[in-house]
């Protein structure tokens, strides 16, 4: 009797952790999502403001300067 229950219990256990980790995927990809968005409307804003071209520049004269 105690071998069943100790059976049922394991079963109980496992079968609640494949529930946590497809909670756990889905969280990931939610905060993958939500971090993509972030990071295209930093990239909206800046190329509409310029700040990519001056950051490549300055990027790009740093290294010139340097050689």
């Amino acid at each position: 009797m105690t071998t069943h229950l100790h059976t049922f219990l394991l079963r109980l256990l496992v079968s609640g952790s494949n529930r946590d980790r497809g909670q756990s995927t889905a969280e990931y990809a939610l905060l993958l999502l939500g971090a993509a968005t972030i990071a295209l409307l930093v990239v909206t804003w800046a190329t509409g403001t310029g700040k990519i071209g001056e950051l490549f520049d300055a990027v790009i004269d740093s290294v010139i300067g340097r050689v």
